[in-house]
């Protein structure tokens, strides 16, 4: 990795998410370490609030570039094929070289990291995303200390649920939301009393259908998983379902996480 007074030292890398595009490397500078960057927060950003980026373009060290946010909790399609939600949109010129780079305010305060572009060229087209520092505080301590990042999720709610099957399932009902196929005994979900498919001789019974969590309406399971992903282990949440024809508010307890494998 080089420093911007052109010092050289090898990189390790700590940790990784895919899921958020992120990833911990860690240098080893014996003396004048480099200063670090003021941290801000992403919660109150506002679209047209002015926003500068800096990378390394296509090579060229130590581009500074600007714009607006252009807008907020924007989705693209990562690697792997998971869907990365809860993004920072900008106009700021980013560029193959950008990414990992410092989305930064007015004030010269961390608020994203830069992450991709859309463009059907591969350059500039006006449309760039960055992490919010948010997520970056949530995720990157773990990686820092466990190397990969564990956030609840429907498995580990002890719900068992498909998009293909919700919408097999809720097809021409006017229903919008995630079918609960089972919920796993001794979970948070059974628990708080969340229900499952029933299987008699003539017919499947729709049992729970999440709807929202924590107010916020979900389409599939990524939404329900992005919803998740602001909260913690041991967190309270509240989940809507459709029981049948009227609208139950359930109380959940995040437990604690599985022990994580490097």
């Amino acid at each position: 990795m080089t420093l911007a007074d052109q010092r050289r030292f090898p990189a390790r890398l700590v940790g990784q998410s895919a899921a958020h595009d992120l990833a911990v490397l860690k240098i080893d500078v014996p003396e004048d370490p480099p200063p670090p960057v003021t941290v801000g927060s992403s919660h109150d950003l506002r679209v047209g609030q002015t926003v500068l980026a800096i990378g390394n373009p296509f090579g060229f060290d130590h581009t500074l570039t600007t714009g607006v946010i252009s807008a907020l909790d924007r989705e693209i399609d990562g690697e792997q094929g998971l869907i990365i939600k809860n993004l920072i949109q900008t106009d700021a010129a980013i560029n193959p070289g950008n990414s990992g780079g410092p989305l930064i305010d007015s004030a010269g305060r961390l608020i994203g990291i830069n992450t991709m572009i859309y463009s059907p060229s591969g350059a500039y087209a006006g449309i760039g995303f960055a992490v919010p520092v948010d997520t970056v505080n949530r995720v990157v301590p773990q990686l820092i200390s466990q190397g990969v990042y564990v956030r609840p999720t429907l498995g580990t709610l002890g719900i068992v649920a498909y998009d293909d099957y919700s919408r097999r399932l809720l097809r021409n009902s006017g229903v919008v939301g995630v079918v609960v196929l089972s919920v796993a005994e001794n979970s948070p979900a059974e628990r708080a009393g969340l229900r499952g498919l029933r299987e008699t001789r003539t017919a499947i019974l729709l049992g729970d259908i999440i709807t929202s969590v924590d107010g916020r309406r979900v389409d599939d399971v990524a939404d329900i998983n992005a919803a998740l992903d602001q909260r913690s282990f041991g967190d309270r949440m509240t989940v809507t379902v459709l029981r049948g024809d009227r609208e139950v508010d359930v109380s959940l307890r995040l437990d604690e996480p599985p022990t994580p494998r490097r």
